[in-house]
């Protein structure tokens, strides 16, 4: 089992601060990836996605910033700031970026 990666340890960070937006791209920064979880920064431009997919594991996404649109079996939810949602296991779910948005992902196999 591995332990975080790409952060740095024993310092007070801003995680929206550790991941740029890129023109056009959905950008990722994994802190942390084993057999049991899985931690990741994301920033998404505006219009930007990641398609519909499945997950092996219950994925918890917290918006960092800006406004994301998370779309769970069909049903979209607006995702502010500080407010998160769990994207459950192997049912198919979709990231949007409404604006500009940042988000800490965390999947528990």
């Amino acid at each position: 089992m591995s332990g975080m990666k790409n952060i740095e340890k024993g310092e007070i960070l801003a995680l929206k601060e550790l991941i740029a937006y890129q023109p056009g791209q959905v950008v990722s920064r994994t802190l942390a990836q084993n057999d049991a979880v899985s931690v990741t920064l994301f920033s998404f431009d505006k219009d930007e996605e990641i398609s519909t997919h499945e997950s092996g594991g219950d994925a918890l996404v917290t918006c960092l910033e800006g406004v994301g649109k998370i779309t769970i079996d069909g049903n979209a939810y607006e995702l502010h700031e500080g407010e998160s949602i769990v994207m459950p296991a192997r049912h198919p779910h979709a990231v949007y970026g409404q604006e500009q948005f940042k988000m800490l992902l965390v999947v528990v196999f």
